[in-house]
């Protein structure tokens, strides 16, 4: 069997919006997704672009894939490479796949000088915790996660310049 991760191309959209939902799916917010194929096209491939994606195959069969965004700290004064999502078909995990795109990635890092790699995880999702974990990486203690969407986002910037 042979794994093989390359960067997706327009032609993936609609595999990249497959895996989102299925991601989705999996982590019980199927109805959050509002992504479609236009969407992922403007801000994976048009200039400028807001984010990259890659595509895992097992033997030929797409079995994943992963989005990220380079963000910026100011604090090492250098690019974190920020991982949005990642996603391994279930009935295929545990062969390696997972670990394999966590190192393209930190690869990618270390490439782009960043001095960091993050991403965020469902705080009851124990397999991808633990996962983690075994690849050395450590909860940022003393942190959370802040978000601004929908209406309380628009109601910010409408405050702009009051």
């Amino acid at each position: 069997m042979t794994l093989a991760i390359r960067d997706a191309t327009p032609a993936d959209l609609p595999l990249v919006l497959r895996f989102i939902r299925a991601l989705a799916d999996y982590e019980r917010l199927s109805h959050e997704v509002r992504a479609d194929e236009d969407t992922l096209a403007k801000f994976l491939f048009s200039e400028p672009r807001r984010a990259e994606a890659l595509i895992a195959r097992w033997d030929g069969t797409p079995v994943g894939f992963a989005v990220w965004y380079y963000s910026f700290s100011t604090f090492l004064g250098r690019p974190s490479l920020y991982i949005e999502d990642v996603f391994v078909n279930p009935d295929i995990r545990g062969r390696g796949i997972g670990k394999a795109i966590f190192a393209h990635l930190a690869a990618r890092a270390i490439a782009q000088g960043c001095g960091r790699m993050e991403w965020s995880v469902l705080d009851w999702n124990a397999p991808s915790i633990a996962f983690y974990r075994s690849l050395g990486a450590k909860p940022r203690e003393g942190w959370t996660l802040q978000q601004l969407t929908g209406d309380a986002l628009s109601a910010l910037a409408a405050r702009q310049g009051q």
